[in-house]
């Protein structure tokens, strides 16, 4: 499959320059990912949701290890590849999700031994939103057990976000970043 629309190339006129920079955490050198690439395309667009990205992985309220076992969880059930290997890479291991619930994340179940209530509560609520845009009353229960009010507003929109990234990877066929982990087979 190829790419459906090519991210800018080298080199960058001033202004991309500066924004991909932006994209990318404070002093990483290597290029920019490729979905920033793509995204700087439409700059105006890729401006606003650098704002929401950022703000979600870096200033949110839950936890890293929360943040990543979400982030996980979305992008395998929506099939994104791209953006699974990107994260399990760069954040899981720091954020203590941990080799052996790497996989996991795409091949296990809410109910798997290896994870806590806390996170079986949060996978729970990622499948009932994936599977129906909907969170049962339960899986509220469930989740609210663990996130106070304002953590549990974002988690959704944390999960909303990032279907909507793997929309975007997924339905432009972005290219996976060489170094970034490989998908588990289920």
């Amino acid at each position: 499959m190829k790419q459906r629309i090519e991210g800018v190339t080298p080199p960058y006129d001033p202004e991309s320059e500066r924004e991909l920079r932006r994209w990318m955490p404070p002093g990483v050198t290597h290029e920019p990912l490729m979905l920033f690439k793509v995204l700087q395309r439409h700059p105006d667009l890729a401006s606003r949701m650098r704002t929401l990205g950022a703000g979600l992985l870096v200033h949110g309220r839950l936890s890293d290890a929360d943040r990543e076992l979400v982030i996980a969880r979305v992008a395998a059930r929506c099939g994104c590849a791209y953006e699974w290997g990107v994260h399990m890479v760069a954040y899981a291991e720091a954020s203590g999700l941990g080799q052996e619930r790497i996989p996991l994340t795409v091949t296990g179940t809410p109910a798997d031994p290896a994870w806590t209530p806390r996170q079986g509560a949060l996978l729970t609520a990622v499948d009932e939103l994936h599977d129906t845009a909907r969170l049962s009353d339960d899986g509220w229960t469930a989740l609210r057990a663990h996130l106070d009010e304002l953590e549990a507003l974002e988690f959704l929109v944390l999960a909303g976000w990032y279907r909507t990234i793997a929309y975007v990877a997924n339905g432009l066929e972005i290219e996976q970043e060489p170094w970034a982990r490989a998908f588990p087979e289920e």
